[in-house]
């Protein structure tokens, strides 16, 4: 067996743990929106807006944490098949706010299926106090994280 050059203990990284769950899960609901015709990112959009209302296109890449020209792509896609419109801010003509159209609830409908049909799935097993303890464990390093960044953009 070759040796790596490149030692880490993954065993032991939350980082690692939590990326490989992450990763799994997307490619499962990827799996699950490819027949119904809504790629990933369209479902992040759509879940965004769902879940924060209308948002700028800078606001809506933050969240997506891609870049904003390729969300521009994304949003093109989603207005030309009529599930959103971009509508000028009317405190700031330069900034463009994303609003779901009601052509969308077919979509977003086939999203929150798939969403229920991957995390059934990814959930098996486990205990509803379980799930409680994962969500407050994940909460917590969420939590942890996000201090640090203020933290450090305050200082």
């Amino acid at each position: 067996m070759a040796q790596r050059m490149l030692e880490y203990d993954f065993e032991s990284s939350a980082g690692f743990w939590i990326c490989t769950a992450s990763n799994s899960f997307q490619r499962a609901f990827n799996e699950e929106l490819a027949p119904q015709g809504v790629t990933f990112r369209q479902a992040q959009v759509l879940g965004c807006l769902a879940l924060e209302g209308s948002l700028s296109q800078t606001d809506l890449a933050d969240r997506m944490r891609i870049e904003p020209p390729t969300l521009v792509g994304i949003l093109d896609r989603m207005e030309r098949d009529g599930w959103i419109r971009r509508d000028g801010d009317k405190t700031d003509r330069r900034r463009k706010l994303i609003q779901p159209t009601p052509a969308a609830k077919p979509a977003w409908s086939k999203v929150v299926a798939a969403a229920h049909r991957v995390r059934e799935r990814a959930t098996r097993g486990m205990s509803a106090a379980q799930l409680e303890q994962l969500r407050k464990l994940l909460a917590t390093v969420r939590a942890n994280l996000e201090q640090h960044v203020q933290t450090k953009e305050a200082g």
